[in-house]
């Protein structure tokens, strides 16, 4: 609601046709329907784990390892999380960019932005992919090696942890040649891993 609040404040306070149309857009992407689609092309220092489901026992044994920190000075760990966005209004939902974050079981693993245009047709729905790219060292310093360790085991399902994944979308608009980001996220909540994913 205070989305919709927001937005049509907006609308009052820029008279360009243009932002009316983006408004509008971004209104009806707030009302879409998000849900889990796919993860893909996923990589761990290195070790190709596609798209997680099959990890073999050599490559647990691998991970494990890497994700107890040893002596690496970098973990990249990179990945693109697919999202349906399923439009169930009449009128297209549409942006131009959006910012956005991830987070797994309440620690934030990135934040990025996404500068290509979205659309979804009325009773349509797309795919919203995310690229993430991060160094596990980091976010270790940040957080802790063990808790690190523990989050991401449940990610790839190497335990039976369920993992919870939040992902806040944060739509941009163009306000001549300004990106403005409104300030209140979509968030979109999903939970797999351990044995079910």
């Amino acid at each position: 609601m205070k989305k919709i609040v927001f937005l049509s404040l907006l609308i009052f306070s820029l008279p360009s046709c243009d932002v009316f149309k983006q408004i509008g857009g971004a209104i009806q992407l707030s009302q879409c329907e998000y849900k889990y689609n796919s993860i893909s092309d996923m990589q761990l220092a290195g070790i190709n784990l596609g798209d997680g489901s099959t990890i073999s026992l050599s490559n647990f044994a691998s991970i494990s390892s890497i994700l107890t920190g040893g002596n690496l000075q970098t973990i990249p760990f990179s990945m693109t999380l697919k999202m349906d966005v399923k439009n169930p209004n009449q009128a297209v939902a549409f942006l131009n960019a959006l910012e956005y974050a991830i987070e797994i079981n309440e620690m934030e693993i990135t934040t990025g932005k996404m500068d290509v245009p979205v659309r979804v047709e009325p009773g349509q729905t797309s795919v919203l992919p995310l690229s993430i790219g991060v160094d596990l060292k980091n976010i270790m310093n940040r957080y802790s090696r063990d808790r690190v360790a523990r989050e991401l085991s449940g990610f790839l399902g190497l335990s039976s942890d369920e993992t919870k994944v939040t992902v806040k979308l944060w739509p941009k608009l163009m306000v001549g040649n300004t990106p403005i980001k409104v300030p209140a996220p979509i968030p979109v909540v999903f939970t797999f891993g351990g044995s079910d994913k």
